[in-house]
């Protein structure tokens, strides 16, 4: 029975990504079909993001007292009514309107599916829990470029993808019964542990881990929102062909969940981390020392191969770094300070892009990068003398 939940969980990953990727995808044709600014994107993005970290920060509380069941029914029909939202936007206003329920339903979600997963389950399984979260994000944008191609037709594209999410929804109902079974069955499941936000900032391990995620997350927003703008803008490819280009980065990313989550058999997370580390680092230079269709496309794509498995495995460490009692409050800010970079950095790259232009896209990614790799090395170190400290005992 735990088996076949797992399934049911996967599957509720892939409407948590499905959202994800279908603003930068459509941005191309939203912002000249609503004539507002193409920096009015960061806006949207700001307002989905606000509504996550909120929902991160308080889904320890959620979820202890709704359950992690009732926390994903809620969380999937709140997005499939959001997405349907979308598909009827005339004007920017509707847009940010629609973005509040999209935002809160993401969060709750997605830190009570992680935390459920890191403790039931093994590495593997949360690897491929995040490789289903790359299926969604990866099917969504080339739905949308079918729907571009079709006299940029986004509005058709949300509501395409809406009828998926609300059959996800409708599933998550059916799973109910499945959730009460596998939890009745388990004899060693525990209390959560609520943290307060000081509690947790008092740790010195919680800001490296936030850092990392921030770092993640802004490589990933920035290729999400701003990828599909680089290639149409920079590069010089149509719209409708951009927007299905950058599924490159999401196609990366899956597969590198894939595989990872099979290499869990041999290697060490850290091993993964560090490796997935390196494959950025060539991604990066890649777009800095080229500008054609050909290094842009394979660029993306290696920047998802090497970024996906970093935060799987990163989650996946998460109770041992700290307690399986507290890991839901320790992931819930985790995701929180990852969606406040994907909030925050499509509107910083926008503020670069005004000075800079948009060619300054590998630039960024660089920066980011940097980021990530610091905070990497020291959430390692912080490892690895909370470890000898307790072989000491």
């Amino acid at each position: 029975m735990a088996t076949i939940l797992l399934v049911f969980i996967y599957i509720f990953y892939i409407g948590l990504g499905i959202p994800d990727s279908l603003l930068g995808a459509a941005w191309p044709a939203i912002y000249g079909d609503l004539s507002i600014p193409i920096s009015y994107a960061s806006l949207v993005s700001v307002i989905i993001s606000c509504g996550t970290v909120l929902s991160s920060l308080f889904s320890a509380h959620v979820i202890a007292k709704l359950g992690t069941p009732r926390v994903t029914v809620l969380s999937t029909s709140l997005t499939a009514i959001a997405l349907l939202g979308f598909s009827f936007s005339q004007n920017f206003l509707w847009l940010c309107i629609c973005a509040v329920p999209l935002g809160i339903g993401a969060g709750s979600i997605d830190t009570a599916l992680n935390n459920y997963v890191v403790l039931h389950y093994n590495s593997m399984q949360v690897n491929f829990l995040h490789c289903f979260y790359g299926v969604g994000v990866t099917v969504s944008p080339y739905l949308m470029s079918l729907a571009l191609s079709d006299n940029m037709n986004w509005r058709d594209g949300y509501k395409t993808v809406f009828f998926i999410q609300l059959t996800i929804a409708a599933l998550s109902i059916i799973s109910l019964p499945i959730w009460k079974r596998v939890n009745q069955a388990s004899s060693q499941e525990k209390p959560i542990q609520v943290l307060s936000l000081s509690q947790m900032l008092k740790r010195k391990k919680v800001w490296a881990s936030c850092g990392v995620f921030i770092g993640i997350s802004a490589l990933e927003s920035t290729c999400l929102i701003w990828g599909s703008t680089f290639l149409s803008e920079s590069v010089g490819i149509p719209a409708d062909t951009a927007a299905a280009l950058i599924t490159f980065y999401f196609i990366g990313m899956t597969l590198s969940r894939l595989l990872s989550g099979v290499l869990t058999i041999k290697y060490s997370d850290w091993q993964i981390i560090f490796s997935g580390q390196a494959v950025i680092f060539i991604a990066v230079v890649l777009l800095l020392i080229q500008n054609s269709v050909m290094a842009a496309t394979l660029g993306l794509f290696l920047i998802g191969l090497g970024n996906g498995p970093i935060f799987p495995n990163i989650t996946h460490l998460t109770p041992g770094l700290y307690s399986k009692e507290a890991s839901q409050s320790i992931i819930g800010i985790q995701i929180a300070f990852s969606y406040l970079s994907v909030m925050l950095t499509p509107v910083l790259f926008s503020a670069v892009t005004t000075f800079a232009g948009i060619s300054v896209f590998p630039n960024f990614l660089l920066v980011m990068f940097l980021l990530m790799i610091a905070c990497t090395i020291i959430l390692k170190i912080g490892d690895a003398k909370s470890r000898t400290k307790r072989q000491n005992v």
